[in-house]
């Protein structure tokens, strides 16, 4: 091969490689711990309390086939919170299947999981009025980031950026999720 050809080679390969890298890699001018958002309380959770601490987001919804993922979000709650995992609940209605108001909310969640981690006020996870912290992750993580279902996973490192996204059939006990987390908390 001449020199003419493989330096060609080697100039679309750079060419490509810099495509994924600025793609995969957000600027980062805010990182997690930089937001604020309501708790299911109605209070503000400044989330600068989480700060170096591995964040599991997770869109929820009351009324989708996917609920019962709330029981493995306990589980992995209780076996990780001592060690810096927060499973962070957000309800949506951005599908169409969740309650109405906060109230009715917590107590599904209380009754039927024994949810123990920290919930939020529903908001809206897509589109023009996703919440800041959703523009945020697809801003610096790409599409993988925008939730396509309930139950979809965005998991934030200890420096408060986006380390991995799980689609909402990706179980949060699996040994895909475990072994993320068991890497970052490591």
């Amino acid at each position: 091969m001449n020199k003419k050809i493989l330096n060609l080679i080697f100039f679309f390969v750079a060419l490509n490689m810099s495509l994924f890298y600025s793609a995969a890699f957000g600027k980062y001018e805010k990182i997690f711990y930089d937001f604020s958002i309501t708790s299911i309380d109605g209070n503000p959770l400044d989330l600068q309390q989480f700060k170096g601490k591995t964040i599991l987001l997770v869109n929820v919804a009351s009324y989708c086939g996917f609920t019962k993922q709330y029981n493995d979000m306990q589980k992995l709650w209780d076996m990780y919170k001592e060690r810096g995992l927060i499973v962070l609940a957000v309800p949506s209605n951005s599908f169409n299947q969740e309650k109405d108001n906060e109230t009715e909310v917590k107590e599904f969640c209380e009754v039927n999981f024994n949810i123990t981690f920290p919930m939020t006020s529903i908001f809206e996870v897509k589109g023009e009025n996703a919440h800041k912290i959703y523009e945020w992750a697809k801003n610096n993580h790409g599409k993988s980031a925008v939730p396509k279902w309930n139950f979809h996973k965005i998991l934030i490192n200890k420096e408060g950026k986006v380390e991995d996204t799980f689609a909402s059939f990706t179980n949060p006990t699996s040994k895909k999720v475990i072994n993320k987390i068991e890497k970052i908390l490591n």
